[in-house]
């Protein structure tokens, strides 16, 4: 089951340091509370159960890396929050 979600209430599941999508591509992955794209881009940070994209935090860098594929999850969404900040640009 997918221990996070995004802002407006997209599964995501974390194993470890990575974040994956609900198809099961590896969207993210997390240094502290703040998840960085393959490109280490900033892409989100977390609040709670949530991820959520904030611009304060988007001068943020990490390094890349390659994205894995992992199984995907049949989980449903979640009710959206009203948490300060924009729904993350995940792919599905």
């Amino acid at each position: 089951m997918a221990d996070l979600y995004t802002k407006n209430g997209r599964p995501l599941q974390r194993r470890g340091d990575n974040l994956f999508s609900r198809s099961g591509k590896q969207v993210g992955r997390i240094r502290g509370r703040k998840v960085y794209g393959p490109d280490g881009r900033y892409a989100g940070t977390i609040d709670g159960d949530r991820v959520v994209y904030r611009s304060t935090d988007s001068a943020a860098i990490s390094s890349p890396f390659m994205p894995t594929q992992s199984a995907g999850t049949a989980s449903a969404n979640a009710v959206g929050s009203a948490l300060w900040g924009d729904e993350p640009s995940f792919p599905d």
